[in-house]
């Protein structure tokens, strides 16, 4: 049986879950990832421990004491024109992978979730079918700027 844990304003993660957190995400990202840096400071973004933060929350998936799955989503403070909310990260522990842990973190992440949720996605990223198969679509092609 799976058990979550939430993390929010109201529920903030201690030293020793954040470490949990950024380490699980940075090492099962893979290719996908980010610095941990990164990670944190979106993790403290969800938290609102970032003095710019507009919230947002951290879900993770445990079998018994085993961490199997995270996720982040940060509210963008936007409606409408802009989804309510970004799925920033998520990823499951590899020996897991196609075993529906994904699927049950998502579902969760979309029940919390107040509004719309949007998320970036590789082409190439197997998991773009689970987000098309809970109804996520795409309808843009996004374009950066980087400087």
């Amino acid at each position: 049986m799976h058990s979550f844990k939430i993390y929010n304003n109201n529920i903030k993660p201690d030293a020793n879950e954040k470490q949990e957190i950024v380490n699980f995400l940075f090492n099962h990202l893979g290719e996908y990832g980010d610095p941990k840096e990164h990670i944190l400071n979106c993790l403290e973004f969800a938290t609102m421990e970032s003095l710019n933060a507009q919230g947002g929350f951290a879900l993770a998936i445990y079998e018994k004491e085993e961490l199997l799955g995270v996720t982040i989503i940060n509210k963008t403070g936007m409606a409408g024109f802009i989804p309510e909310n970004i799925l920033v990260y998520i990823a499951v522990h590899e020996k897991t992978r196609g075993k529906g842990i994904g699927k049950a973190l998502m579902e969760k992440a979309i029940d919390l979730a107040e509004g719309d949720i949007a998320l970036h996605v590789e082409p190439d990223n197997p998991a773009k079918r689970l987000y098309e198969k809970l109804g996520f679509t795409n309808k843009y092609l996004e374009m950066r700027l980087r400087r």
